[in-house]
């Protein structure tokens, strides 16, 4: 009987996740379900767009052979951009951390430095940043000095990592813009850890910073992978993403071809960071 009761109620919990998946389902479905799968069709055809109408010619994989095999261009924007990515993405998170422990702590103002960080999620769209960017306005501002731009360039140029980390600086200003989400997430998730956890450690004697390797740091361990997957997500839907100005040549197959690539390359590299966090995390627990 008791087994028939934990049964009904793994059902009932069950149906109850998929209503709150069904407006996502549904919206998915009606709305990008069916180009998603016409824009994998047309990455296998030649369209052309006549007066009477679209042509498909069947090529199948000469457009993804193209990319893949004969297209310099395609490896000199993806593979700094990367590199970008590896850099980004910790400094994101760490300083979303970081700044949400900060805030969490009980400071005269604090809903408004959080209401700071957070507004330029909402004001700074595609087209107020790329403004921001053509004026050169996104990088730290003692970088244009002669002296630490000469020593960057002499000594950081040059090395196989040296153009991301400068482009990373000329943009620092909207990667701290770009953490208002990651704040809000960490402040949320710092917000779910019991404060007799915290009373229990200064009673034995922990010392701050001992409280944040045992105690915040692995509580807070399921919202830093949250974090880093919208990171990453977010990073490769960039404004200013070179891989994406290629996607809209103008030839849909080759286009579509390029975005599915695009595509697969995304779910790799989240499959990369999953793989990573998953042994890191065994490891602590070990």
């Amino acid at each position: 009987m008791a087994k028939k009761r934990v049964m009904t109620t793994k059902v009932y919990s069950r149906l109850e996740g998929m209503l709150f998946m069904a407006p996502w389902l549904l919206g998915f479905m009606i709305f990008m379900a069916f180009p998603l799968i016409f824009s994998l069709y047309m990455s296998f055809n030649n369209v052309k767009v006549l007066p009477t109408g679209m042509r498909y010619e069947l090529v199948g994989v000469q457009f993804y052979k193209t990319i893949l095999m004969g297209s310099a261009e395609f490896y000199d924007q993806l593979i700094p951009f990367l590199q970008e990515v590896v850099i980004m993405v910790p400094v994101i998170v760490i300083f979303s951390l970081l700044i949400a422990i900060f805030l969490n702590q009980k400071l005269k103002g604090r809903f408004m430095f959080r209401a700071i960080f957070f507004l330029p999620v909402i004001f700074s769209t595609g087209a107020v940043l790329q403004q921001f960017m053509d004026q050169e306005e996104s990088g730290l501002g003692f970088m244009k000095s002669e002296m630490i731009g000469g020593f960057m360039d002499a000594y950081i140029g040059g090395s196989p990592w040296g153009k991301p980390v400068l482009a990373v600086l000329e943009h620092f200003v909207l990667v701290l813009w770009y953490s208002g989400v990651q704040i809000v997430v960490f402040l949320a998730g710092r917000q779910t850890i019991p404060a007799s956890a915290y009373e229990s450690a200064r009673i034995d004697g922990a010392s701050p910073w001992e409280v944040f390797w045992k105690i915040t740091l692995p509580a807070m361990s399921p919202f830093i992978l949250l974090n880093i997957i919208y990171t990453v997500v977010d990073m490769f839907t960039f404004p200013s993403n070179p891989v994406i100005t290629l996607i809209g040549t103008g030839n849909y197959g080759y286009s579509s071809a390029l975005a599915w690539i695009y595509f697969v390359i995304v779910l790799v590299f989240l499959a990369i960071v999953l793989l990573i966090y998953s042994r890191v995390n065994r490891q602590q627990r070990m």
